[in-house]
């Protein structure tokens, strides 16, 4: 099935986690239907721009994954409301890139500088929710062992 032309609901579901526990990671209608959201209004703009794959590290998650990997309790992800994306799999164009371009011409509810240095993110986590999209921008980083989140 796919989710916009150059997404698959498949590449938003995979999770060597889930296969490896046996958890289940299917999404409801509800699910679908924002995950469908999310690669219209962010993931095929974003792609149709760079001209180039941008791979999904992590999209849907059952309640049961988040758990498994110790994922905020409130993550978007378990919505069907969030990607995370990261460019290095394909390593055509940076994460960077990819941050700045949502930042400056999507709409959008969070977008997360998540990790790396001042030059480029580990991976960039962005989240899109139907009718409340705060185009809030942070930063994510480690301090005293915890994650902390800072406005960008």
């Amino acid at each position: 099935m796919k989710l916009s032309n150059n997404l698959s609901l498949n590449e938003v579901l995979i999770s060597r986690t889930a296969k490896r526990l046996g958890l289940s990671n299917e999404p409801t209608k509800q699910h679908l239907d924002n995950l469908k959201d999310i690669s219209v209004s962010v993931f095929q703009p974003l792609r149709d721009f760079f001209d180039t794959p941008i791979h999904v590290s992590s999209g849907y998650r059952s309640y049961e994954l988040n758990k498994a990997i110790r994922g905020s309790k409130t993550s978007q992800h378990m919505k069907g409301e969030a990607l995370d994306l990261d460019a290095d799999y394909y390593d055509t164009i940076t994460n960077a890139q990819i941050f700045y371009y949502i930042k400056n011409h999507l709409v959008f509810d969070q977008l997360i500088w998540e990790f790396g240095d001042d030059n480029n993110p580990n991976w960039v986590h962005v989240s899109f929710s139907r009718g409340n999209n705060r185009n809030k921008v942070m930063k994510a980083i480690k301090r005293d062992g915890k994650t902390v989140y800072e406005l960008f």
